[in-house]
């Protein structure tokens, strides 16, 4: 089923090294697990029910993380069918495989797999991450199978007070210039994939017809701390780590818990904005 095109990659950089990438999820995959996967998992079940996969069809999660839409998909395929996730992360795909996940460490393009290889494929909340989008779906359409489909969600472009209340306090601390310039290199496109039009767009470009695209909204009652600390693991938490040193990030951590006690309720009720788009390989 899978085809290898390319050398064996070298072995996997230490923890130490990954860490020194403020970029890479490997240091927060803990983290990410426990506050952020229980926010992606109602999408991932609606994005995975939406494509409709056949049981015992071959399904392919690109950057899987901890394996939400892949678990989901492991439902939907049931025993005889295969779910197979892969992520750059390490980390990530040890908890992905704990929810019954085949976990394959690679990126979403170049993709180590032969043509119309899987019956489905999904990237859940990826795209935007992507260095270049059109060279990841024109490979994840590689993979599927003539007559398959395959699907994505995206954060839409509706925001809220505690993200906004969260992102002036980063601000205060580094200016939001750097943090601009960091949100660019860690999800180049997350602005132009949280408009419908755009995403249903890089849809039909990539070959796909018909192509739907829908917004959802899901709403979620968290604990401030969670929510924070979920914050923490987006590209722009991950950055203020790395760049700000342990007595200036732990000040700015502090001052957000202020700031939050300040101004919401503990727990908060919080709704996510989110773009689902399914197109069908022809």
């Amino acid at each position: 089923m899978f085809r290898r095109r390319r050398p064996p990659a070298p072995p996997a950089p230490t923890a130490a090294r990954r860490q020194d990438d403020w970029r890479s999820y490997d240091a927060v995959a803990d983290l990410y697990e426990r506050t952020r996967a229980p926010i992606h998992e109602a999408p991932a079940r609606d994005l995975v029910a939406r494509i409709g996969p056949p049981t015992g069809g071959r399904f392919l999660d690109v950057g899987t993380g901890t394996g939400v839409a892949g678990e989901a998909a492991t439902v939907a395929v049931g025993p005889d069918g295969l779910v197979v996730g892969i992520d750059p992360s390490v980390e990530m795909l040890r908890r992905a495989r704990r929810r019954g996940v085949t976990a394959v460490a690679g990126e979403a393009i170049d993709l180590p797999f032969a043509d119309d290889t899987f019956d489905a494929v999904c990237a859940s909340f990826v795209i935007f991450l992507f260095k270049r989008y059109e060279t990841g779906l024109f490979d994840m359409v590689r993979v599927l199978r003539p007559g398959g489909r395959l699907g994505v969600t995206t954060w839409g472009d509706r925001t809220d007070e505690f993200a906004t209340v969260w992102r002036e306090t980063a601000e205060s601390f580094t200016g939001p210039q750097l943090l601009r310039d960091a949100r660019a290199r860690a999800a180049p496109w997350e602005e132009r994939f949280s408009r419908p039009d755009a995403l249903e767009q890089a849809l039909r470009d990539a070959g796909l017809r018909p192509v739907d695209v829908e917004r959802r909204q899901y709403r979620h009652t968290v604990a401030v701390e969670d929510y924070l600390q979920g914050r923490e693991t987006s590209a722009i938490g991950r950055y203020l780590r790395s760049t700000l040193g342990e007595s200036l990030w732990n000040r700015f951590r502090e001052r957000t818990r202020e700031e939050f006690r300040r101004r919401f309720p503990d727990p908060l009720g919080d709704t996510s904005d989110v773009l689902m788009g399914v197109g069908t390989k022809g």
